[in-house]
């Protein structure tokens, strides 16, 4: 049995389904543009789909992430990129090899490029939250917790 309450039970599965939502958003977000950041074809592989796939889907996959998740959204936002980068660099490297026309990016310039993924992923996630929360800053508790506004002396302190 454990020992965890109901309520981080529910926050734990809540955040699962949307860590796989999003990697389920990344995975076929790539292979819908058929874009392979681990392969290196030469500067013109670096085009508006390869430009798309690393700046706007991961900011999608973020706010997605967020949106499910809830408050704190913006923390689990970073996984879903990394999951799926690292699969599928994985798969190139040991399973479905290297095309002939490519070169498989060296590890170093591979994971440069999946921090600026889970960077945009990052600001998605803030901007998820934004979304859930419909502020940002410091506001009045009232305004914030809605619950709290309700029930007018049930203020978290």
């Amino acid at each position: 049995m454990s020992k965890l309450p109901p309520l981080t039970r529910a926050r734990f599965f809540t955040g699962l389904i949307a860590v796989i939502m999003g990697c389920v958003l990344n995975h076929f977000g790539d292979r819908f543009l058929g874009v392979k950041i681990e392969f290196y074809r030469g500067l013109l592989d670096f085009n508006a789909l390869w430009m798309v796939d690393m700046l706007v889907l991961p900011f999608f996959v973020g706010m997605l992430v967020a949106v499910i998740f809830g408050l704190g959204g913006k923390w689990l936002c970073y996984f879903p990129p990394l999951i799926e980068k690292a699969s599928s660099y994985l798969d190139s490297m040991y399973i479905s090899g290297v095309p002939d026309d490519a070169l498989l990016l060296p590890y170093g310039m591979w994971a440069l490029f999946v921090t600026v993924v889970m960077a945009l992923s990052g600001f998605g996630g803030v901007i998820g939250e934004l979304v859930v929360k419909r502020t940002y800053g410091r506001r009045p508790r009232e305004l914030v917790y809605k619950q709290a506004s309700r029930d007018k002396g049930s203020l978290p302190k």
